[in-house]
């Protein structure tokens, strides 16, 4: 089953369809889009019941009955929890133990989330009674542990390195990865820690490896922006532009075999939000296709967004590999920043943008209708994006 395409970029295939220029048929602006006539149909009957034009289930609604429908389920099975237990502690000659309770009532179906939750246990302590026993190696961990954290205790002046001298005379001889290792799991530190640099003097340090970059035979640094296949290599970055009514900002999604851009976000703040909304978009996009993404390197600059805990979670989730290039080195992204010029000449540029709403849908209308399926790349031998993938995919289509 195809997965469903971004809200947002539903949105601004219906903010565009309904202020379309008369003469332009919702078939011509589906087709630009690259979704089916119906399903831009079906998004302007959903849009028309939002807005209260037409009668029907709003978006707020079916979105109201589906946690209804979740919050019933979950009731049930929370009940189904309670009335076993009863029955469970009831008998005389049985344990006052409820895991193997756990463990029946996930047998049929009900998730050990759901009872751990209403008799007030811990799935950890669960989970680690039903594994195997403590293994040799989690018990000797254990032992450096406590050596460690006893030095600790007695001498919080001491750096691991010291702890571990400390933890070789208890017994527990160890190497000093190991204790750094344990000793950083558990924040001990010394109490007379390094200072800190001051917020926001120099970008901070990357979170990835750089995947791109290689050297020549002079030993000068250069990158590789191109990919075999679509879904192999995608670039990302974020430009700003002002309007009327304050800076709006983009992250787009590139993608550096044929060019297209696979996803994108725009916002009035430049939070991490916005790059993981380009990120789960870019995704979605694909996966509605029907293409796989998985293993993709996806290179960016070392921007906080792209540092952030919630754009590499983001990553992880969605089994991506993370890239970035080095500090002040425009060269490193260039790729993304050809199609941010682009972009500046041919929408930014072209006049003053009172609102940042018509700004917003002059972006995607350019990169939609023009940059994917009208502007022609020389490197894509006179082809567009949307030409080129499509040649690119079909004997994979083919072949499957």
């Amino acid at each position: 089953m195809p997965k469903p395409y971004p809200r947002e970029f539903r949105d601004d295939v219906v903010r565009v369809a309904r202020g379309r220029e008369p003469g332009v048929t919702l078939e011509q602006v589906a087709k630009d889009f690259g979704v089916h006539p119906m399903t831009l149909n079906k998004w302007l009957r959903q849009a028309a019941i939002d807005d209260g034009d037409k009668p029907g289930t709003t978006t707020a609604e079916s979105a109201d009955l589906r946690e209804a429908n979740r919050r019933i389920r979950l009731l049930e099975q929370e009940n189904e929890v309670l009335r076993r237990a009863a029955a469970y502690l009831s008998q005389a000659h049985l344990p006052k133990r409820l895991y193997p309770l756990v463990s029946e009532l996930a047998a049929d179906g009900i998730p050990v989330t759901v009872t751990c939750r209403v008799l007030k246990l811990h799935r950890q302590k669960y989970y680690a009674w039903l594994a195997s026993p403590v293994t040799g190696r989690e018990l000797q961990a254990a032992y450096r542990a406590n050596a460690l954290f006893d030095a600790h205790r007695d001498d919080p002046e001491f750096g691991y390195r010291y702890l571990l001298v400390e933890a070789a005379g208890a017994g527990e001889v160890m190497t000093p990865r190991t204790a750094w290792r344990i000793c950083s799991a558990n924040a001990w530190w010394s109490v007379f820690g390094k200072k800190r640099g001051s917020h926001g003097k120099k970008p901070g340090p990357p979170v990835h490896d750089d995947l791109l970059a290689g050297q020549d035979e002079h030993g000068v640094i250069r990158h590789s922006f191109t990919a075999a296949a679509p879904n192999q290599v995608w670039l990302t970055d974020i430009t700003e532009h002002r309007t009327g009514e304050g800076k709006l900002y983009l992250c787009a999604i590139k993608d550096a075999c044929s060019g297209r851009i696979v996803g994108y976000s725009i916002s009035d703040r430049m939070k991490s939000t916005l790059a993981v909304a380009a990120l789960d978009s870019a995704v979605a996009r694909r996966r509605a296709q029907g293409q796989d993404v998985t293993g993709c390197i996806v290179h960016s600059d070392r921007g906080s967004q792209f540092r952030s805990r919630k754009f590499v979670h983001a990553l992880n989730q969605h089994a991506l590999t993370g890239s970035m290039g080095r500090v002040g080195a425009a060269g490193d992204n260039a790729a993304m920043e050809s199609f941010f010029a682009l972009l500046q000449k041919n929408v930014l540029d072209r006049r003053t943008w009172d609102t940042r709403e018509d700004l917003r849908i002059a972006i995607i209308t350019w990169t939609e209708r023009t940059y994917h399926r009208r502007r022609r790349q020389d490197r894509l031998g006179q082809l567009t994006p949307i030409e080129y993938e499509t040649i690119m995919t079909t004997p994979a289509d083919q072949a499957a």
